[in-house]
């Protein structure tokens, strides 16, 4: 489906942590350049799977205030999830980029996640690329609630997604037939070995 960016000026970004293990190989498939958009959703304090909201890379906040006007949160317990979720991405940032430059973001970007469900995160990703200068984003999700996908295509200038659901209940996993959560360890690995093995005469990751 993304054939015609083969070897093009496109780069690929992913959405850590699920998002990097797909990235990978689309970035190895293509001959293009791998970086990551860190972005982390920010938690509820009695359910860590669960999110009111999400910290982007550029310090991009956006918080889900209709969930937020249901679920009486103190302003104080919001403002605290929202600090501890900034902490958290600025150490994915020094641990996955160090201190390398952001992309070329007058280039296509390719955004890649494992899956589309509420696109909370995936829209903060888009809004802070957005506010870096970026023109061009084209969605690559594996799997997407196609509701989901309607409503962020008005942020994106194109979405490739190869397994879109409907219904009430959809869960990002159950499209793969082997799917597992990655830490951080893994993801370092991942972007570690793209640099060193799979991108070698075009560029390396970040460039």
């Amino acid at each position: 489906m993304l054939k015609e960016y083969q070897n093009s000026n496109a780069i690929v970004m992913a959405i850590p942590a699920g998002g990097v293990a797909v990235a990978d190989e689309l970035a190895k498939e293509l001959r293009l350049p791998l970086d990551v958009a860190v972005v982390s959703k920010i938690t509820l304090p009695w359910d860590t799977e669960a999110g009111y909201g999400a910290v982007a890379f550029d310090g991009t906040v956006m918080l889900n205030e209709d969930l937020l006007s249901r679920i009486g949160l103190s302003k104080e317990e919001i403002q605290g999830g929202i600090k501890k979720t900034k902490q958290k991405v600025a150490r994915r940032l020094e641990m996955f980029r160090g201190n390398r430059p952001l992309p070329d973001f007058k280039r296509p970007i390719l955004l890649v996640d494992d899956g589309l469900a509420s696109g909370f995160t995936l829209r903060v990703a888009i809004k802070a690329l957005r506010k870096a200068g970026v023109t061009n984003i084209i969605l690559a999700v594996p799997t997407a609630h196609s509701e989901s996908a309607q409503t962020i295509l008005k942020e994106v200038e194109a979405i490739y997604c190869p397994n879109l659901r409907s219904g009430l209940s959809f869960a990002v996993a159950n499209a793969y037939e082997q799917w597992s959560d990655l830490d951080e360890q893994e993801v370092l690995r991942i972007l570690q070995n793209h640099k060193l093995e799979h991108w070698n005469g075009g560029g390396n990751i970040g460039e």
